[in-house]
């Protein structure tokens, strides 16, 4: 997984996107308008997205220049990889 920092990053993104749920639940409970509501989760998508896109970044450096590692590219490494990038953007 990614360096504590990343770590870090991520998880406080994903509090956030919490918040934002809890945000949509309350505006639903409170009977907002349908176009506020469908905007916060146009916006939670997207922090989804976003989040994703990083662990899936993260994922790819750790996989693929790990420093025990010699300098070649593993065949396998590369093609799990490959899928992992795949798998996330269907």
């Amino acid at each position: 997984m990614a360096n504590e920092n990343s770590k870090k990053k991520i998880i406080n993104r994903l509090r956030t996107l919490k918040g934002h749920i809890a945000g949509i639940e309350k505006m639903v409970e409170e009977g907002k308008d349908c176009e506020d509501i469908l905007i916060q989760i146009a916006a939670v998508k997207s922090s989804i997205h976003k989040i994703g896109t990083i662990i899936v970044e993260e994922h790819a450096l750790d996989c693929l220049l790990r420093e025990d590692d010699d300098e070649r590219f593993d065949k396998e490494k590369v093609k799990k990889v490959i899928k992992t990038l795949i798998n996330y953007t269907k």
